[in-house]
């Protein structure tokens, strides 16, 4: 494409966009990604589901290798691999920030080592896989403030790993606690954590949820 066409094709948005009461910018919102780790995925993601500004969320591995990422093998403990939730995002609509506070408050208890709840080893263990400096440092202040203020009874053991890759955990592991919420495992660990967002992030929620 041309100098002048692509410059053609962007003035064509522009208009496309004004007529439509928006700017460019707004037509396409931007969006970010957040990889946390918080024991097993199934409450993790149906927590994050039901926040604006959040467009989708997919159960997976992160941690470990491509060749390891598959539930059986990482149910062993020994990849690497921790069960994580991968968060695309506006952030004009809700802040990594805003995210971690959901996420050290309801979605996970921080100061569980290579566990929650019911489940142990490595692979359920409280990680924040950082994507860039940006999120490292806001992870560090929270962390710092959260422990400032004795927000629990015990230290907080979230690990903080530089995001080496993410890989999506199998179809039937995705929105699980949706479409299986009478499921015992999920009545007894997953449903208190959604009854708890409600009652602390009510305005943190989508209109739906």
């Amino acid at each position: 494409m041309s100098v002048r066409s692509l410059k053609s094709a962007v003035l064509a948005l522009a208009v496309v966009a004004a007529a439509l009461g928006a700017s460019p910018a707004q037509a396409a919102p931007r969006q970010e990604k957040a990889v946390l780790a918080g024991g097993c995925f199934w409450g993790v993601e149906a927590v994050f589901e039901q926040l604006r500004g959040v467009s989708n969320v997919v159960a997976g591995f992160a941690g470990g290798s491509a060749a390891t990422a598959h539930y059986e093998i990482v149910s062993t403990g020994m990849t690497g691999h921790a069960e994580s939730v991968e968060i695309s995002y506006d952030p004009a609509q809700i802040s990594y920030r805003e995210l971690l506070n959901v996420y050290f408050t309801v979605a996970h208890d921080p100061t569980e080592l290579d566990y929650q709840g019911p489940d142990h080893g490595k692979q359920y263990r409280s990680a924040i896989f950082y994507m860039n400096d940006d999120q490292k440092r806001t992870a560090e202040a929270t962390i710092r403030e959260l422990t400032a203020k004795h927000a629990y009874p015990a230290p907080i053991v979230t690990r903080l790993e530089r995001y080496t890759g993410f890989y999506p955990a199998e179809a039937y592991h995705q929105h699980f606690v949706q479409n299986n919420p009478d499921y015992p495992y999920v009545v007894y660990n997953d449903l208190p954590k959604l009854k708890e967002l409600h009652k602390r992030f009510p305005g943190l929620l989508k209109a739906h949820a």
